[in-house]
């Protein structure tokens, strides 16, 4: 893991998207994930490469890994990817 995204600055990223955008990480396993049939999901970690989550799907944990359409520079970065991947996954869902 780079210094980046040390193990805090990724559990703080995972507990603010977790706690306050609940409905976008489950659009993100939704799209990104190939996994229409989600009904929630949870942000575990997230790398420069990436992001592991947790998807419920039909009463089941599901692991589901989702790669970055780059390599992320730090914690701004990563806000702003998250910020995009919402609005296309908004797009694609219309």
């Amino acid at each position: 893991m780079s210094e980046a995204f040390s193990p805090e600055i990724s559990d703080r990223i995972c507990k603010h998207m977790n706690e306050d955008h609940a409905n976008a990480v489950a659009l993100y396993v939704q799209t990104f994930g190939n996994s229409p049939e989600t009904e929630a999901a949870q942000m575990l970690s997230i790398d420069a490469q990436g992001m592991n989550l947790t998807a419920q799907v039909k009463g089941s944990s599901v692991p589901v890994r989702i790669e970055f359409d780059h390599e992320l520079k730090d914690a701004e970065d990563a806000h702003h990817t998250l910020i995009e991947m919402v609005k296309q996954a908004r797009t694609l869902g219309k």
